[in-house]
């Protein structure tokens, strides 16, 4: 496994578990970007509440599963996205619309891409989940 992108290696440990259906993953290493990334997969009832387990080594990260991810994966190269831009990517990432949410970098933070509408920001795409 290479180490180059926590965020794509996080998300492909957590897919690959809930495919075989554990209930939890454990992700190293940790990085602020994939602990927000997991947060907003938890507000919007993807995955459990995340614990930060110290290990002596930089921490890593345990997922409880709820079974509710058909695919989720890191976007790769991050795109820019503007605001008359997200259909566009809605069609490519997402199966449906209004089904599943893309994760957004934006300049007031990280946050999906209905909210990033809403208040009207572009940014660069970073993940989706369905």
């Amino acid at each position: 496994m290479t180490l180059n992108d926590p965020l794509s290696n996080a998300l492909s440990a957590v897919l690959n578990a809930e495919r075989i259906g554990k209930k939890e993953v454990a992700v190293k290493p940790k990085s602020n970007l994939l602990q927000q990334v997991l947060s907003i997969l938890n507000t919007n009832h993807y995955l459990g509440d995340v614990q930060e387990v110290e290990d002596g080594k930089g921490n890593f990260l345990v997922i409880p599963l709820l079974g509710m991810i058909n695919a989720c994966g890191a976007i790769k190269p991050r795109m820019s996205v503007t605001l008359d831009t997200y259909e566009k990517f809605e069609k490519r990432f997402l199966i449906a619309k209004g089904f599943g949410i893309i994760i957004v970098s934006t300049s007031q933070g990280i946050m999906t891409h209905q909210e990033a509408k809403q208040r009207k920001l572009g940014g660069r795409l970073l993940a989706y989940c369905y």
